[in-house]
């Protein structure tokens, strides 16, 4: 140790492992930057749903088919679920305090944001390559 190392963590919490996880400005990061992405994702989101509300069934699968389109849809999605994810792990933490249901409820969490993305995903693909 040099002559300035001094840490302000007490032994016990050292031993006890009560410091930072080191994952908190990341998370915070990744949750604000979502945030940001699905401003516009979520306008032009919007703005797809009110062009498909006025048409037949073809030219709404048509708009939703084109490439420009199906990539929007395709970013919402993924912003979307993946913030929702974020989001929904962060009230996890704070409020379920059993540490076996917390560590089951952030899983099921993360396994219906999967789903929820996956199954939009394969839609818009398949609507996009018109199988």
């Amino acid at each position: 140790m040099g002559q300035f190392d001094f840490s302000i963590r007490t032994p016990v919490k050292g031993v006890r492992g009560l410091g930072s996880a080191k994952s908190g400005t990341g998370h915070f990061w990744q949750q604000r930057l979502t945030a940001v992405a699905l401003v516009p994702l979520a306008l032009a989101f919007i703005a797809i749903i009110i062009c498909a509300s006025g048409r037949d069934y073809e030219s709404a699968r048509a708009l939703v088919g084109h490439p420009l389109t199906a990539i929007i849809l395709l970013l919402f999605i993924l912003a979307a679920t993946f913030h929702g994810r974020l989001g929904m792990q962060v009230v996890i933490e704070d409020y379920v305090h059993h540490e076996g249901l917390k560590v089951l409820a952030v899983i099921a969490n993360t396994l219906f944001a999967g789903a929820v993305a996956i199954a939009a995903i394969f839609a818009v693909l398949k609507i996009s390559f018109g199988v």
